[in-house]
């Protein structure tokens, strides 16, 4: 149903800014649940629309929340934002 998936990419793209913030929160505060939690929460929404690049930055991030080993986390996150920059602009296209 395109009016379904119209309706689905529309509030990705309108809560991406929110789960990028809580992202970087969590990297700010050094909270590696949290991280992990947040990064797979966004992995799962993401998936929906066969994001490849921005799953597999998410899953990465989700590990290294898990493993708590941070230092990695910062690079990685700028590369699911730009990965998820690219995604928002084609689902606010279509």
């Amino acid at each position: 149903d395109t009016e379904l998936l119209r309706e689905i990419a529309v509030m990705f793209v309108d809560d991406c800014p929110r789960a990028l913030a809580e992202l970087r929160e969590a990297l700010a505060k050094s909270d590696a649940p949290k991280l992990e939690n947040a990064a797979h929460a966004l992995k799962g929404s993401v998936a929906n629309f066969g994001a490849h690049k921005a799953v597999e930055a998410a899953f990465r991030l989700e590990q290294i929340g898990r493993s708590g080993q941070l230092a990695e986390a910062p690079e990685m996150l700028r590369a699911l934002e730009g990965a998820l920059s690219a995604v928002c602009a084609e689902l606010a296209a279509f």
